[in-house]
Order: C-alpha cells, then sequence, then structure tokens
C-alpha cells in the first residue's frame, strides 16, 4: 500500500478547505485496480458553511462521501475534470468503475462539466444529462465563500478543465507532476495540449499543483517547481511538441 501522506497541504485561501484523497489507500480499499490507477479525488469545501465539491468520484462513491463525513463536510455538487471512466465511472481495461450515476443515487447534486464534454460525461457514466451543467472557460462554481474558477484545458480531452481555487490549481490529467496527459487517445489532441500546457505555465507559480493521478513521489508540488522540473512546461516550441508527442 502507498506510504500514508498528509492529505492537506499549504497554501489554502481563507475559509478554504482542500483535501486530496487517494483510491485505494482512503477509499476503494481493497480495490486492486483502484490502487493500481493511483487517482486522486479531492474535496473543495468552505470551511464556514462545511459544504463542499467533490472533483472526480470515482470507484467507490460511498466511501468519497464517508471522507468528506468524516471531514464534516457535505457534498454540494461535483466537479468533473474530464470523461475518463477512472474520473467519472464507466468502463476502462474491461473494468466496470463506480461513478457519477452512482453517486446521484446517494445525493442529488448538480454535476459542473465544461460544455464540449457533456455528451462525453453521460455516455461514459451514464449520468443523466439533466444533472450536468455545461461550462465555458473562466466560469466560476461556488461553495459557500469559496469560488472555484474553471479553466477549459482541451488536449488530453476536449473538454478537459483545471480548476483554480485560492493559491491551487487542480489539473486532472491535463498535467502531472512530471509529464501530462496522453495525448494518443480518442478525442486528444496534441495541438491543443500544447496550447493548454502554455496557459497553465503562465500561470503565477505561487500556486500549488493538485494532480489527478499519484504518479510522483510527491503527491503535490508549487507550480514554480513543476514549471523548472517537468520538460512539457518548458521552452519547447510547437513543431518540436507535436513531433515528440502527436
Amino acid at each position: 500500500m502507498p506510504a500514508r501522506v498528509p492529505l492537506t497541504l499549504a497554501p489554502m485561501a481563507e475559509g478554504l478547505v482542500l483535501h486530496q484523497l487517494l483510491a485505494g489507500r482512503d477509499f476503494a480499499l481493497g480495490d486492486q485496480f483502484a490502487t493500481t490507477m493511483r487517482n486522486h479525488v479531492y474535496l473543495l469545501g468552505d470551511a464556514g458553511s462545511g459544504q463542499a465539491l467533490v472533483v472526480d468520484p470515482a470507484y467507490d462513491v460511498a466511501g468519497v462521501l464517508r471522507c468528506a463525513r468524516e471531514r464534516g463536510l457535505t457534498v454540494v455538487g461535483v466537479l468533473a475534470t474530464h470523461y475518463h471512466a477512472d474520473h467519472v465511472g464507466g468502463e476502462v481495461f474491461g473494468q466496470h468503475v463506480e461513478g457519477l450515476a452512482d453517486l446521484l443515487e446517494l445525493v442529488d447534486v448538480p454535476v459542473h462539466v465544461q460544455g464540449d464534454e457533456v455528451p462525453w460525461v453521460s455516455e461514459m457514466s451514464g449520468a443523466g444529462p439533466g444533472h450536468l451543467v455545461a461550462h465555458t472557460d473562466g466560469d466560476v462554481v461556488e461553495v459557500g465563500e469559496v469560488a472555484v474558477r474553471l479553466l477549459h484545458t482541451p488536449g488530453h480531452t476536449p473538454g478537459s478543465q483545471c480548476f483554480e481555487v485560492g493559491d491551487n490549481l487542480v489539473s486532472g490529467d491535463t498535467l502531472f507532476l512530471d509529464g501530462c496527459g496522453r495525448t494518443d487517445l480518442p478525442g486528444s489532441d496534441p495541438d491543443a495540449m500544447y496550447t493548454s500546457l502554455q496557459r497553465l505555465a503562465s500561470l503565477p507559480g505561487r500556486l500549488r499543483l493538485w494532480p489527478g493521478h499519484h504518479y510522483s513521489p510527491a503527491p503535490s508540488a508549487g507550480l514554480d517547481e513543476v514549471k523548472r522540473a517537468n520538460a512539457v512546461l518548458g521552452r519547447m516550441a510547437r513543431e518540436q511538441w507535436l513531433r515528440r508527442f502527436s
């Protein structure tokens, strides 16, 4: 089992609660597939109201809700980074993964999705489109007094999005501490990914990066550190990028 790491790390905006959960450790206990995939689920909450948004609930939605309750939080909505089954539920590698449809049977909450991704999320997860709220780049979703800004970062999928909240960036599979999401899957676009990564590289270095998978020894890192160490955020020209990642 992976070594235990802190669930919450600074910096935090006033009133913001951010919990990082790891599949196979904090929920989906004993699920070997979940443990192998190393997905992160996040709880973004408001300390004052005790309300929270859950990012990419999958594998064990009852376990994710339990984690929220244990931390004094009530889930009032979902943020989906992209439509892949290990993030929203569905079929992957011959495995069925719990996700949005299962969560919505337990709690009736809106699911905030980038507009281009709505049909993909609905088809993959089985969640009815009536629960999916379509967003455009720059939209803000509020939970209590905490504001989460949605950044459209296509490339890994057409509607991939990241979430900027306080001094934190939850990046899904767009950007990891080392490398980035795959660009050779159905719906991916290497050229769009290059543009998205350039955009993330332009964000303030004070942000802390929280990725969609635990693929590195550290669970998170400062964006300044990631810019220095991660080659995909370097000064690679678009043509060079496309030769390497197309």
